[in-house]
Parts: structure tokens; C-alpha cells; sequence
């Protein structure tokens, strides 16, 4: 009996240790499996953090940028194409640029609600951390420093100052601000104003030179064919480029001499006040210019001062939408 009990138990024993290395290696698989769902567990935590937090990643020109889920105060400053995209979508910032300290008109429906956060290149940083940006629009302009003091206060993306650009820099706005639909309606518009606007010309104007000059400080500029205006006139309404336009790496100055030899057939001229603020009366000056005068588009009554307001860029799609309709009402005549 005794016997019989000790075997007994000694296959008890036996069958507990097998048991106990069974669960080890149970146990051991388990914790496998949680280190392989780990992963998993980790990333659904991210996600779920982001939610709680109220971010969401959104793609701009390639890269990409964590945002809030509702962006309802936006500061921008340094990026004129901001300022114009906020004027086709009715964005209302609450810190926006000024010159000289105000608002210029241009941009009075959408800056109603909105501080002055400094000039255009000179960002006041106090004000921005004060006003508690959900996002801040900057400038691909911007020095590093001025952009990295900036990324400090809020979620901060640059804006192209790439004319090109200008349809991802209006579907960023958009898409901050929950207005898709009113940007593609807008692009579409535009791309269907300019089909017509093709045939509405047609040939008439073949051959013809158009130019368009900014008046900075007394003196005339012209800009590369992606620059400014240059876009709409040379790419979208296919103008042949003149020379000097092809030449121009930059803001080039155009003397009267080379105006005259350029000779344009029409010309279009942007004159603000602020930025001739020393020479207030250049632009009546190099029309009563004798050489200016003896030129095809003064002779011919085509040279048209400010058609859009003087402060656009040209590149983004307020100054395309604007400037088209006004070009083409122009060069109709």
C-alpha cells in the first residue's frame, strides 16, 4: 500500500512539474505574441494620443505637417500668397500683416477680426505668442532663425512664394479651414475663364510684345517668366517671352533706354504709393518721359496702371483671378 501511495505521488509530482513547464512555455508564447502586438498596441495608443489631443497630418508640397483638428485662429505673417489665398477662400486671420502699420484695403473683408503682427519680413514674436495660434502661415522667404522662433509658439508651415505653387498653397489653406470644395471651385473657375479668354483672343494679338513692369522706389522692374504676373501673361495666355524676361534671374531694373528698345506693344504697370514713397511722382515722370512717349504701347494708348490692386504678388490665385479677367478686358480693346 505504501508503495502503490509513493508511486502515486511521485507521478503527481511528475505531472505537476510538466504541467508548470507547459504553462512556462505558454506563458512564454503569450509574451512573444504581446511583444509581436506590441506594434500594434503601440501605434492604435498614437493614434488614439493624436485624436485626444486633436491633431491630424496633413501633405503639403511633399512634406509632411501635425496640425490641430479644427485650426480656428491663424496668424500669418511674412506670406503675401496667404494673404491672398484667406481673401478667395474668406478666411478671417486674427494677426495679419500690415504695411506702415494698417491694413492695407485690399485686404479689409478678411483682416476685420485681425491684430497687426508686424511688416511683412519683420514678424513681431510677442504678439504672435499672445494671440495663441492654432497654426502660423510663414514665408518660404524667411531666414531659418526667423522660421525656427516661430515653430516655437505653434504649429508652423511655410508657404511657397514659388508662383507655380499657387493652386497647393490655396488647397493648404483649404484644407486647414475645411474648404475644399470652395478652392476646386475656384480653380476650376479660373481654368475655365481662361479657356475662354483663349478663344476670345484668338490671333488677334499674335506677335504682339506684352510687358509688365513694377515701379519701385522711381524705377521700373521686370521679373523672370515664373515671377509676378509673368505666369499668366507668358504661360497661361501664351504671350512670347521677350528676352529680357527670359534673362532675368531675379527683380531686374529696366532703364528708359531699355524700355524704349524692348518697344511693347502693351504694357501693364503696378504703381503703389508706399513703395515710391521718395519718388511720389515717378510713375506721371516716366509717362511724360519723351523716350518713354515715342514707345508703340504709350502711342497706342495701351499702357494700363494698376488693373489690380498694386500690392498683389501676381503669382497666387487672387492676383491669376483678378488680373486675368482685367488683362483680358484690357487687351480686348
Amino acid at each position: 500500500m505504501k508503495k502503490k501511495l509513493g508511486l502515486w505521488l511521485t507521478m503527481i509530482c511528475m505531472l505537476a512539474v510538466l504541467g508548470a513547464c507547459g504553462n512556462k512555455e505558454d506563458v512564454s508564447g503569450n509574451a512573444e505574441n504581446s511583444s509581436s502586438t506590441g506594434t500594434t498596441a503601440t501605434n492604435n495608443e498614437t493614434d488614439t494620443a493624436e485624436a485626444a489631443e486633436g491633431t491630424r497630418t496633413i501633405k503639403y508640397l511633399d512634406q509632411e505637417y501635425t496640425v490641430p483638428t479644427e485650426v480656428n485662429r491663424i496668424v500669418i505673417t511674412g506670406s503675401m500668397e496667404a494673404m491672398e489665398d484667406a481673401l478667395v477662400l474668406d478666411v478671417h486671420p486674427v494677426g495679419a500683416i500690415t504695411f506702415g502699420g494698417e491694413f492695407p484695403e485690399m485686404y479689409a473683408s478678411i483682416t476685420d477680426q485681425a491684430e497687426s503682427i508686424g511688416q511683412k519680413i519683420e514678424p513681431n514674436f510677442e504678439t504672435i505668442l499672445s494671440l495663441k495660434p492654432d497654426i502660423i502661415l510663414g514665408s518660404t522667404k524667411f531666414k531659418p532663425e526667423v522660421a525656427e522662433q516661430l515653430s516655437k509658439i505653434a504649429p508652423f508651415i511655410q508657404v511657397s512664394h514659388i508662383a507655380t505653387d499657387w493652386e497647393s498653397n490655396l488647397n493648404l489653406l483649404a484644407e486647414l479651414t475645411g474648404k475644399q470644395e470652395q478652392a476646386k471651385q475656384e480653380i476650376e473657375q479660373y481654368k475655365a475663364a481662361l479657356t475662354t479668354a483663349q478663344a476670345e483672343l484668338g490671333d488677334k494679338l499674335e506677335n504682339k510684345k506684352v510687358l509688365a513692369v513694377r515701379i519701385r522706389n522711381g524705377q521700373m522692374y521686370v521679373y523672370p517668366e515664373s515671377v509676378f504676373v509673368n505666369p499668366i501673361l507668358y504661360g497661361d495666355l501664351g504671350f512670347q517671352v521677350p528676352a529680357e524676361i527670359q534673362a532675368a534671374k531675379a527683380q531686374e531694373a529696366l532703364s528708359v533706354e531699355k524700355f524704349a528698345e524692348m518697344n511693347p506693344d502693351y504694357v501693364f504697370v503696378q504703381f503703389e504709393t508706399s513703395e515710391n514713397s521718395d519718388t511720389p511722382n515717378a510713375l506721371t515722370d516716366l509717362q511724360n518721359n519723351p523716350i518713354i512717349q515715342k514707345t508703340t504701347a504709350l502711342k497706342e494708348n495701351h499702357a494700363f496702371v494698376n488693373v489690380i490692386d498694386p500690392l498683389a504678388e501676381g503669382g497666387p490665385a487672387w492676383s491669376r483671378i483678378e488680373f486675368l479677367k482685367a488683362a483680358v478686358e484690357q487687351l480686348s480693346k
